[in-house]
């Protein structure tokens, strides 16, 4: 009895992994040996704030989770101690919270991780973590719109209000 009670369990997590595989946009393995209780307080509380799920589950179980998904590529970085971080929305929060906290703290190391059906090795997902934010790139996208859009409008002022007072126009 306690044999099924136990498979079930498994079967449990399995389930649970698998539903936020499905989710996902991205999934990032990581060697998270040498972190003090506090260390990994903080560095969740970040990935919190990125809707970044940071779980450990046990590498067979994951294993059996990624068997016939697009995140199968991961079962070649299941060897000793992992940890999983999930994102929903940003595909490069994973990958750039771990790298900040890998500073930061000067432990922990990617193993590699899918993001957006492709896998990246240690390497990859220290270059995915270079990448800014979603909204950090459209920030900068409108303001080099915006630049030249308002120094035509202040052009346009310039000439409006010079024809008004008679002064000659001075445009910048």
């Amino acid at each position: 009895m306690a044999s099924k009670e136990h498979l079930a369990a498994k079967q449990a997590v399995i389930d649970e992994i698998s539903a936020k595989l499905e989710k996902a946009t991205a999934a990032v393995v990581v060697d998270y040996m040498g972190l003090t209780v506090e260390q990994n307080t903080a560095m969740r509380k970040k990935l919190r704030e990125a809707d970044v799920d940071f779980v450990v589950y046990k590498n067979t179980l994951m294993n059996r989770a990624v068997q016939g998904t697009k995140f199968e590529p991961l079962s070649q970085t299941l060897s000793g101690p992992s940890a999983f971080a999930f994102s929903y929305e940003d595909a490069t929060a994973p990958a750039r919270v771990l790298a900040g906290a890998m500073k930061d703290f000067n432990k922990m190391s990617f193993k590699g991780g899918v993001v957006e059906g492709s896998f990246y090795d240690e390497a990859g997902m220290k270059a995915l973590a270079e990448i800014p934010s979603r909204n950090d790139l459209l920030a900068k996208f409108m303001g080099s719109i915006q630049s030249p859009v308002s120094k035509f409008v202040r052009t346009l002022a310039a000439i409006a209000e010079a024809k008004e007072g008679g002064a000659p126009a001075q445009a910048e």
